[in-house]
């Protein structure tokens, strides 16, 4: 050796490191560590799917970046928990087992060797003994222990938190029914619960697809169709937290296009709902200001954040969806309706609303009663109506609703104008509103609308939601986009649940479901020679064998729920398994969790912003609201990493023959060299080409700092001949200490880029020197480590250091050094270079004149002339501009 050969040492330091478990994290942080008060790092990566490809060099990224913050830290004497896992059940998987006939848990355990090799090639500093994997049975039944928790839950209102359904008050009214009326009122309170709604179906992947996962109405894995069907599914009623999911994103330390993203996504309106009584319905008189929790038979209820626009509603609309539908349909429309309804269960909700270009609909025969006038108005069944938002059933007021608008003049609708928009419009334009022929959904003053004509737009809706309250018909509410996350799978690879449908004596399931005792978690997946979807919404677990599927629990016979978990069961609280991964009596010790929570870095990507984010943090409020943690949110500061993007500037995949296989560039430049080139490509944050001519620069300059220290023309590894113990000189403390404050606050801002070219002027300076002193070597190799760990192992190992420098303390820089004595200014005559002066560093305007003028040289060429023009900028220049 004595040339820098990556290939011998970076597997020799990933051996040192995995022998001596240099990086096992405390079970507890440290109280005080160096002599400093004690403070804990828990750095998180988002943790990988264990595809069959491997990584590529697009992975490393954000775990690279993590690694350097984590590496510092510990030598600034922090207790460091930095773990790594896989997310490891989901499709993919099962997709492969399909094709092959292997179970898919044979393919997920060769991906994760794979990864898990390829990572520690990399040389992150994890602790490996913290690993897991979402499909481990172990994990898994914690995974199953929270859900139940879920289903052990209700949300309080008034207390605006989740409380153990023992403390739920079962009404009066409810309890005179029996004791089964009474299990069926709290099943329908619980966190978890069953549905019947309408789901996207994909019959391709033979499972129900979560909103999310579908775009432009085709999977998003696959790209498959997907259908609108009734099935029952479970749900997680994640919109009893949309309000502190969004109220509680403010104090995150996150980038705020994702606080946006997410709320955008969880969509808080507030309003009004609305009841209009059907035209031939039997509900009887609302009780004056006692509007119901629920609508009353024969009334369609609706959300609207325009109250105020009420008498101006000449329509009504219901999603084709609407459980109403059949109601509503007369004998003389039910064939169109239904043909109707048919041909909307084929399209995406995006494809309904914000890619519609021509609006459809299908009157359904009936009619309702508007409150406010008493008014009989048509109720029609259209797409641009979705089951999913508010209430599934619109009021329409097309004089004032951009859609509503359309879709009245496609079907010759009235359009009655209840806003003035006053001078908001121009006159031609107000007129056009006030006569139904212009839509406005600006604000104004009220007209025609009774008593209430003149009043403001703010005022009139705060008055007519009151009208409203008073009479039993309506009342303020709040709305959310953001829907209950369906939260079951069609499919065999996936978490059972750990619950089970009770049987009668016949055999016939009752409607009621038995938990699994804690004492029997996990529920393990049987063993299946057959695990194909068969196109139909039962799922594969249906034909497992009859001493799993079907259990007595409690004495009574059951058959075991056989829909799966989804993917993003696991990695909503891998982060909390991580700090306590052997604990066999509780997902996570307690002490453990108070002492290592929130996470205080978690870099991933911007893919994530808003489903893998958002059911995390739903998931931990309900573990905080039910005591299991002790911080309302799970991650303080969030940072995403940027796309790496093929040499052709498209995104790496196999389809476009661009990916660039990590293997390959370690095995020719080295794992330190690609950790460098991934940091120094440009900002984190942004996404950015990959070129395999950057990443041979970057072995070039850690070839430099090799032989700025390594004496390449000796037979045998030793120190160069420059490198000593004389003292600095003030020129090399000054660059040193310049570089330990740059490097050390780039780390800080996760400026990782800046800091390498600190790095490299570094080492450009010293390689002019006639003296390497120890005392600026040293500090240097502490710097690089984080970036380069093996090169820096090794190199402090040359200089004379028996033991690793993860924990060697990281260098301060003095203020004192990096202040010049003298400072050397640049002496311009009208604009050009004429020669330099040397002055105090903390020389006034005046003296740097004074020095610029009596320089013998600048002296010579202004004698005589009158100068129009005397510049200075302290520490850099002065110009001088004569007359002419």
């Amino acid at each position: 050796m004595p040339r820098y050969n990556p290939a011998t040492i970076e597997p020799k330091w990933q051996a040192y490191w995995d022998e001596h478990k240099t990086f096992a994290a405390p079970r507890l942080p440290s109280p005080a560590a160096k002599g400093k008060a004690a403070k804990k790092l828990y750095a998180l990566d988002m943790f990988p799917y264990p595809s069959g490809d491997g990584l590529h060099v697009g992975h490393p990224e954000g775990y690279t970046a993590t690694d350097i913050v984590c590496r510092a830290r510990r030598m600034q004497g922090y207790s460091v928990i930095h773990p790594m896992g896989f997310d490891a059940f989901g499709l993919p998987a099962e997709e492969h087992a399909i094709k092959t006939g292997e179970h898919p848990r044979v393919q997920t355990e060769k991906n994760i060797t794979t990864f898990r090799r390829q990572l520690k090639m990399l040389g992150f500093s994890y602790d490996w003994d913290r690993e897991i994997a979402t499909t481990d049975v172990d994990y898994v039944r914690w995974t199953q222990w929270i859900f139940l928790q879920l289903y052990d839950t209700w949300f309080d209102k008034a207390q605006q938190k989740g409380r153990p359904i023992a403390e739920l008050e079962i009404p009066a009214d409810i309890g005179a029914l029996g004791t089964d009326a009474a299990r069926r009122w709290v099943d329908e309170q619980r966190l978890a619960y069953q549905s019947s709604a309408p789901v996207n179906w994909c019959p391709a992947l033979g499972t129900v697809l979560a909103n999310e996962e579908v775009i432009d109405g085709k999977s998003e894995r696959g790209d498959h169709p997907v259908e609108r069907r009734p099935l029952r599914q479970w749900m997680l009623r994640i919109t009893a937290y949309g309000d502190r999911l969004e109220k509680e994103l403010e104090p995150l330390d996150w980038p705020e296009s994702v606080k946006a993203l997410q709320r955008n996504w969880i969509g808080r309106s507030t309003g009004a709902e609305v009841d209009f009584r059907l035209a031939a319905g039997t509900n009887g008189e609302a009780v004056a200001g006692k509007f119901p929790e629920k609508p009353a038979d024969g009334v369609l209820r609706v959300y609207t954040t325009r109250p105020d626009t009420l008498f101006g509603a000449t329509y009504m609309v219901i999603a084709p969806e609407h459980p109403y539908v059949d109601r509503l349909t007369t004998a003389a429309q039910t064939e169109p309706v239904a043909t109707y309804v048919k041909a909307a269960s084929f399209k995406s909700d995006l494809d309904r609303t914000e890619l519609a270009k021509d609006k459809t609909g299908v009157f359904t025969g009936s009619y309702a009663i508007n409150p406010v006038n008493g008014e009989k108005i048509p109720i029609w069944i259209a797409d641009y109506v979705l089951i999913s938002y508010g209430t599934g059933a619109i009021m329409a007021v097309p004089a004032h609703d951009e859609r509503d608008f359309e879709f009245a003049q496609k079907f010759g609708i009235a359009i009655k104008a209840v806003v003035d928009p006053g001078e908001k419009l121009s006159a031609a334009e107000r007129d056009a509103v006030l006569a139904g022929k212009r839509v406005s959904p600006e604000a104004g003053v009220a007209v025609n609308s009774g008593a209430f004509d003149g009043t403001p737009t703010a005022e009139f809706k705060q008055k007519i939601t009151a009208w409203l309250a008073e009479r039993g018909v309506g009342g303020e509410a709040v709305n959310y986009k953001l829907r209950d996350w369906l939260f079951s799978r069609q499919r065999f690879w996936g978490e059972p649940f750990p619950l089970a449908h009770e049987l009668d004596a016949a055999g016939k399931p009752t409607g009621f479901l038995r938990t699994v005792p804690e004492t029997d978690l996990p529920v393990d997946l049987p063993h299946l020679e057959d695990f194909k979807p068969h196109g139909r919404p039962e799922p594969p677990l249906d034909k497992a064998p009859e001493e799993w599927l079907y259990p007595t629990i409690d004495g009574v016979r059951c058959k075991r729920e056989t829909n799966t978990m989804p993917q993003w069961a696991g990695s909503c609280w891998y982060y909390l398994r991580f700090l306590d991964p052997k604990n066999d009596a509780a997902p996570i010790d307690p002490e453990v969790e108070r002492a290592w929570m929130p996470v205080d870095l978690y870099i991933g990507g911007a893919e994530h912003a808003v489903l893998h984010l958002l059911y995390a943090r739903f998931w931990h409020k309900v573990l905080y609201d039910r005591g299991v943690v002790s911080t309302p949110e799970p991650f303080h500061k969030l940072v995403n990493q940027g796309m790496i993007l093929g040499e052709n500037g498209e995104k790496m995949s196999k389809s476009r023959g661009n990916v660039v296989n990590p293997d390959e560039v370690v095995s020719e430049y080295g794992a330190d060299s690609l950790r460098l080139y991934e940091m120094f490509m440009g900002p984190l944050p942004d996404s950015k080409p990959w070129s395999m001519e950057g990443v041979s620069g970057v072995a070039n300059f850690l070839g430099r700092v090799w032989r700025l220290i390594v004496d390449e023309r000796a037979d045998e590894l030793k120190l160069h001949e420059l490198v000593s113990d004389t003292p600095p000189t003030a020129d090399q403390l000054r660059m040193l200490h310049a570089t330990i404050k740059a490097v050390t606050e780039d780390i800080d801002k996760l400026s990782f880029n800046t800091a390498i070219a600190r790095m490299m002027e570094f080492v450009n300076f010293f390689n002019k020197e006639a003296t390497r002193p120890r005392a600026c070597l040293e500090p240097f190799i502490k710097l690089l480590s984080p970036f380069a760990p093996h090169l820096g192992e090794e190199l402090w190992q040359l200089l004379g250091h028996p033991q690793t420098l993860a924990y060697a303390d990281w260098p301060d820089f003095d203020e004192a050094h990096l202040r010049r004595e003298t400072v050397d200014i640049v002496v311009q005559i009208a604009g050009k270079v004429r020669g330099k002066v040397t002055v105090p560093a903390d020389a006034d305007q005046a003296t740097i004149l004074a020095a610029a003028k009596a320089e013998p040289k600048i002296a010579e060429l202004i004698a005589g002339k009158q100068l129009v023009k005397e510049i200075v900028v302290p520490g850099r220049l002065v110009n001088l501009v004569p007359r002419g």
